[in-house]
C-alpha cells in the first residue's frame, strides 16, 4: 500500500511538472498568470537590494541617515537602492516604478536591463522615463511576439492614429500620422511587409480618410481594397497621371489655408492657421494617405522617354513629402530596397520619410538604408530577424528611439471584406474621381444543391 502511495505521489508530481512545461510552451500567458507571476514577484522582493547593488544601482546614503543608523542600531551603513514603488501585475508581466537617488540617471538603469532580466528570471526588462527622477520598469514574462495578441485598444485614439502592431514590451505600436507624417517600410519577399500594409490600411479604412494607392505590380497588393480606395494606379503610366493630380490638390489646399490667413486685424489669433488642422471643421478637407507599394518600380527605366517620366514622378513625390504635411497629405512608401542606386532623387526622398519600419532584409546594406541613420544597433537587430517569424520588424524614427514589433495575422479576405463594408466612409475628392478604381460587386453565392427539387420517377 505504501508503495502505491509513493508511486501515486511521484506520478502526480511528474504530471504537474509535465503540465507546467507544456503550458509554458503552448499557452505562455496562462503559465505566466498561474506560475510565472508569483515566482517572479517572490524572486524580485527577496533579491531586490542585492540585485541593485550587484548592478551598480545603489548610492551612498545621506550623511544624516548614516549618522542616524549608527546611533540607533550601531550597524554598518550600506548603500541604498532606488526607492521601489508598488508592483503592478499585468497579463504579460509586471510594472514597477523606481525613484532614482540624486546622481543617478535613467540611462544607468537602462544599461542594466539585461542583468536585471537574468536576475529576476523574466523574458525582458524595458525601462521608460516617467518624469525627472522616476523611471518605470516593465518586466515581460514571456515572448509576446511569438504569438501576437493585440491588447485592448484605447478609446482615446484620434484621427489618423492606428494601432497596427505589438511592441516587444507588450504595448501596441500606434502609427500616428499627425506626429510622424511620412514612413518608409522595407522588407524582403515574405517578410511580412504586405501584412503590415494590410493592417494599416484596414485601420485607416474605418476613419474619414482619403486612401490613395500606387501599386505598380498591376495592383495585386492594393486592388482587393479598391472599394475603399479613392484612387488607384496600377502601373507607372497611371502613376504619372495620378501624382500631378495629388500635387494640384495639395496646392489647392495651400490656397485655402492662405485665404484663411488673409483675415482682418481684429480676427482672434486662434483662427489664424498654417495647416488644414486650424481650419474650421466645415471647411477642412479630409486628410489623404498615399500608399506606394514597391517604390522601386517608379524608379526603374529602360528608355530615354521613361527617364523623363521617372524624373517627373520622383520630383512630385519629393514635393508631396516636403510640403504635404500642412495640407494633410501623408506618405506610406514600401519597398524591398531603397538606396541611391535607384536613381536621382531616391536619397532625397528617403530623407523626408521620418518613420522607418524594417522587416527581414536580404543584406545588411538594406537595413542600414532604413535604420543606419537612426541607431546602428537597430540595423543590427533588423539583420537578426529570422525567416521563421514573418511580420517581425524593427521600427524607429529620426529621434533615435527604436523597438521590435510584430504585426498580427490578418487574412486578405478579411481585410477586403472590411474595406467593402466601410466603402461608404470614403470622402469625395473631385480631383481624384478620374482615378477611382472599379470595385467589383460581391459575387452571388452559387447554390450548393440542385436548382429544383427532384421528382420521383414513376413507372
Amino acid at each position: 500500500m505504501a508503495d502505491l502511495v509513493t508511486v501515486a505521489e511521484l506520478g502526480g508530481s511528474l504530471a504537474a511538472i509535465g503540465g507546467a512545461a507544456y503550458a509554458r510552451h503552448a499557452h505562455p500567458a496562462a503559465y505566466w498568470s498561474t506560475v510565472g507571476l508569483p515566482v517572479s514577484v517572490i524572486r524580485l522582493l527577496a533579491s531586490y537590494s542585492s540585485t541593485m547593488d550587484a548592478c551598480g544601482l545603489t548610492v551612498v546614503p545621506p550623511r544624516w541617515r548614516a549618522l542616524a543608523v549608527r546611533a540607533t542600531t550601531r550597524r554598518e551603513v550600506r548603500p541604498v537602492p532606488p526607492r521601489r514603488g508598488l508592483i503592478r501585475p499585468t497579463s504579460t508581466g509586471l510594472r514597477m516604478r523606481l525613484r532614482l537617488a540624486p546622481g543617478q540617471d535613467p540611462a544607468d538603469v537602462a544599461a542594466s536591463a539585461e542583468r536585471l532580466r537574468h536576475a529576476w528570471g523574466v523574458h525582458a526588462v524595458h525601462v521608460r522615463e516617467i518624469k525627472p527622477g522616476v523611471v518605470e520598469l516593465r518586466l515581460v514574462g514571456f515572448d509576446v511576439l511569438r504569438k501576437v495578441r493585440m491588447p485592448r485598444v484605447r478609446t482615446d485614439l484620434g484621427l489618423l492614429q492606428v494601432p497596427v502592431a505589438l511592441k516587444e514590451d507588450a504595448t501596441p505600436y500606434v502609427r500616428d500620422y499627425r506626429a510622424v507624417p511620412h514612413e518608409l517600410v522595407l522588407g524582403a519577399t515574405l517578410s511580412g511587409k504586405s501584412m503590415y500594409l494590410r493592417n494599416l490600411l484596414t485601420g485607416l479604412a474605418a476613419q474619414p480618410v482619403v486612401l490613395v494607392g500606387i501599386d505598380c505590380k498591376r495592383g495585386v497588393e492594393l486592388a482587393p481594397f479598391a472599394a475603399r480606395l479613392s484612387a488607384l494606379a496600377t502601373d507607372p503610366d497611371q502613376a504619372a497621371d495620378l501624382l500631378p493630380a495629388l500635387v494640384k490638390e495639395m496646392e489647392d489646399r495651400y490656397d485655402l489655408i492662405k485665404a484663411r490667413q488673409g483675415v482682418a486685424p481684429s480676427t482672434p489669433d486662434e483662427r489664424i492657421t498654417s495647416d488644414i488642422w486650424g481650419l474650421p471643421e466645415a471647411e477642412r478637407p479630409a486628410p489623404v494617405v498615399l500608399f506606394v507599394d514597391e517604390v522601386a518600380e517608379l524608379f526603374l527605366i529602360a528608355t530615354r522617354k521613361e527617364e523623363e517620366r521617372r524624373d517627373e514622378m520622383v520630383t512630385q513625390l519629393i514635393r508631396l513629402a516636403q510640403l504635404g504635411r500642412a495640407a494633410g497629405i501623408y506618405l506610406e512608401v514600401c519597398g524591398q530596397r531603397f538606396g541611391a542606386e535607384l536613381g536621382k532623387g531616391a536619397t532625397m526622398l528617403r530623407a523626408q520619410l521620418t518613420a522607418r519600419v524594417c522587416h527581414r532584409v536580404n543584406d545588411e546594406a538594406s537595413a542600414k538604408m532604413a535604420l543606419g541613420d537612426i541607431a546602428p544597433e537597430a540595423a543590427s537587430a533588423a539583420c537578426a530577424i529570422a525567416s521563421e517569424r514573418p511580420g517581425l520588424a524593427v521600427v524607429g524614427d529620426t529621434s533615435g528611439g527604436w523597438s521590435r514589433i510584430r504585426t498580427p495575422n490578418l487574412s486578405l479576405a478579411d481585410a477586403a471584406a472590411t474595406c467593402r463594408a466601410l466603402a461608404h466612409l470614403a470622402p469625395d475628392v473631385p480631383a481624384l474621381s478620374p482615378f477611382r478604381p472599379y470595385a467589383r460587386p460581391a459575387a452571388l453565392e452559387k447554390p450548393t444543391g440542385p436548382s429544383s427539387s427532384p421528382r420521383p420517377v414513376t413507372e
